[in-house]
């Protein structure tokens, strides 16, 4: 795992092994799309009951909580779930409060208003840090504590520490090393999953051939485009310049930052590969970006490239996980396949009794199990049984997160202060659309990136 800042050695072994469980549960989806009857149907999310509570929680007759995130559509309603049933078992009552990113600004303004949130899920490393800073939040209660301890690695509780105390609870993670790719297009074109970037080069030459653009790109969220940035990255440049990138130890300028874009060019640059070329890229937002490839018999584009929570939007189509909609890891571009991770941490902004009862229940696999009864999430949660995931795939995906253990580097741009790694339309975000728009102005992206951080970091 991608522990910021600490620039420890990588276990490879362990990588290995993680991506040898994502490796068989996609083998076996593929093999369940031939003959001999098609693939084992999986049961309707939401239809499994939830298992007898395993974490104990108090009365909160009367308290009326709110929390905060940036979720929306079917990740926003498959969280409210989750507080549904905080409220069954507390009696509290829980409000859920759509916020804004940066998610920074959004809560100072709420606390200069006088009105925080209760309790907030933080989508970025570095929105947890300015928050410590600012003296918004609360150390996690002893409860809260006691789930982590029994349910987290340590790579996990340290990402929701500051300075040696622990004030966040990584509810939600991501694996965002993933390719999503639609059967038909690929059995049509007569190509199999890719193990490496020149491999990816050449599947997608094909399927561009077939008359199916290669990929769909989520130009307009440029989030997006840090996540294509930072896969190519690591397995070029290796996880120690990664590290040293994260904290700005090392240039934008550095050599190994043109030679990732340069590796990106050669996808981005092609126009017959993307779906709509670069224009339609930058104008397509994430959503449609995973619709369009499922979206029915003639599909906008063959593959799309993000994290194992493509699935939810997945599912607002007519394609089946594990059979029209499959996923092979990253390819890798240098020695060793990328491993990058996201997540989502929870703070308590309030010193109440049921803001530390929501973190003691976000950080129980009851919680996490009853999200991910609903696909397209993913736990860091050891004790959440895989049998809460609806489908092989996604019980392949949580299998490998957490066979990984603590050998993953986690999101470069989520680690970065939110002015550069976490604001729509300036610092690295806009850079790499510019980039998208014009990838032969390598250079000329890598100045723009170091002016940006170097503001953003102070250095």
């Amino acid at each position: 795992m991608l522990r910021q800042g600490t620039g420890r050695t990588t276990n490879r072994r362990s990588s290995s092994r993680a991506w040898a469980v994502l490796a068989a549960a996609g083998a076996l989806a593929l093999s369940a799309c031939g003959g001999g009857g098609g693939p084992k149907a999986d049961p309707p999310p939401g239809t499994t009951a939830p298992a007898v509570p395993r974490v104990q929680l108090p009365r909160l007759d009367g308290e009326e909580l709110q929390v905060a995130a940036v979720w929306t559509g079917p990740e926003q309603a498959n969280f409210t779930k989750v507080l549904k049933e905080f409220e069954k078992r507390t009696g509290a009552k829980v409000t859920f409060v759509p916020a804004q990113d940066p998610i920074v600004t959004f809560l100072g303004t709420k606390i200069a208003g006088g009105q925080p949130p209760d309790v907030a899920l933080l989508p970025q490393v570095g929105a947890l840090a300015a928050a410590v800073k600012n003296k918004w939040v609360q150390p996690v209660g002893p409860e809260a504590k006691a789930q982590l301890d029994a349910n987290y690695s340590d790579g996990w509780k340290k990402l929701g520490a500051v300075d040696g105390t622990q004030y966040g609870v990584y509810y939600k993670a991501a694996n965002k090393s993933l390719i999503w790719y639609d059967a038909k297009a690929f059995e049509a074109a007569g190509v199999q999953p890719p193990k490496s970037w020149k491999e990816l080069l050449t599947v997608a030459d094909t399927l561009s051939a077939s008359g199916t653009p290669a990929l769909s790109v989520a130009g307009a969220d440029g989030w997006t485009l840090t996540d294509w940035f930072e896969n190519v990255y690591l397995s070029q440049a290796g996880p120690e310049k990664y590290d040293q990138l994260a904290k700005h130890q090392i240039k934008w300028t550095d050599p190994s930052v043109g030679q990732a874009l340069t590796t990106l060019a050669e996808l981005w640059g092609r126009k017959d590969l993307l779906a709509g070329g670069a224009s339609g890229a930058l104008a397509t937002e994430f959503p449609k970006s995973v619709t369009q490839v499922f979206s029915g018999d003639r599909s906008a584009a063959a593959m799309v490239f993000e994290g194992d929570f493509v699935a939810v939007n997945i599912a607002q189509t007519d394609a089946q996980i594990g059979k029209d909609a499959l996923v092979f890891p990253f390819p890798a571009v240098g020695a060793k396949p990328p491993v990058v991770s996201g997540g989502d941490v929870a703070v308590a902004l309030k010193p109440s009794k049921g803001a530390q009862a929501l973190l003691t229940f976000l950080a129980s696999p009851d919680a996490a199990e009853i999200q991910a009864r609903e696909g397209g999430f993913l736990s860091p949660n050891k004790a959440v049984s895989p049998s809460a995931y609806p489908n092989d795939i996604q019980r392949g995906i949580a299998g490998a997160l957490i066979a990984a253990g603590d050998d993953f580097r986690f999101d470069m741009s989520d680690q970065a202060p939110a002015a550069f790694g976490g604001t729509p339309g300036a610092g690295e975000w806009k850079a790499l659309q510019d980039f998208l728009a014009n990838p032969s102005d390598v250079s000329g992206t890598q100045n723009r990136l170091e002016a940006e951080a170097a503001k953003a970091y102070g250095n």
